[in-house]
């Protein structure tokens, strides 16, 4: 195993006390989400967890929010769309205009994802996430520790060397609870309008948004700046 758990568990340690009051946690319920939060409750640290709900997630996902709660005794605080601008959006190009062209799929995770995410960071100095550069090619640059240019504040991902071996050895030696779509082949989880299974030979996030050229499929809540 090439990551040392324990320094996951130090990352968290050291940003829950130097950002006390000043940071969250974005979990998506994720494999690697329900890692860190199982980190996160263990270690009894006070780092709230928070969620993007954009209305149009898998039921599977609704589950898994509510068995998390239980199996952790806590409350994930939810952050959804404008009801008003996202009937707006709906109205003006139509419930699937994702599949119209890749502008119009970031109109809706604007919407969807990008202004609630900004009410999530509010008031922060830092958000954690469960990135791991091995995740897509988009991907490969990300450090545990990285000032976040686009939302003004620190993004700090404990996972970020972690291999996908390492997240399910986690999960497997802590009962740690997960979303049963990752044994039906789909390792990444987001929208179920926007999400597919992949075959064993694809990248982890070939399923999301896979009608578009590998190097845009991001929803923009994760972008870095061009070098």
């Amino acid at each position: 195993m090439n990551t040392d758990t324990p320094a996951a568990a130090d990352i968290l340690r050291q940003a829950a006390e130097l950002y006390d009051g000043r940071i969250v946690f974005a979990s998506s319920f994720g494999a690697e989400d329900q890692v860190l939060t199982h980190m996160i409750a263990g270690l009894g640290l006070d780092i709230p967890i928070s969620t993007l709900d954009t209305g149009r997630l898998f039921p599977e996902t609704y589950d898994l929010w509510a068995q998390t709660e239980r199996t952790y005794g806590i409350r994930i605080t939810p952050f959804m769309p404008d009801t008003a601008e996202a009937e707006k959006l709906v109205l003006e190009k139509g419930i699937n205009l994702f599949r119209h062209s890749i502008d119009e799929r970031h109109d809706c995770c604007r919407v969807r994802k990008l202004r609630p995410l900004t009410r999530m960071l509010s008031g922060k100095s830092a958000w954690i996430c469960g990135l791991r550069s091995a995740q897509s090619i988009t991907r490969r640059a990300i450090r545990p520790m990285e000032r976040d240019e686009t939302n003004g504040l620190v993004k700090i991902s404990p996972l970020a060397d972690w291999s996908e071996e390492d997240v399910w050895d986690y999960i497997r030696a802590w009962n740690v609870p997960y979303n049963p779509l990752h044994d039906r082949g789909y390792p990444s989880i987001g929208c179920a309008c926007c999400t597919r299974a992949v075959k064993r030979t694809e990248d982890v996030r070939a399923g999301r948004w896979w009608w578009e050229p590998s190097e845009h499929r991001e929803c923009g809540l994760h972008r870095r700046p061009r070098q």
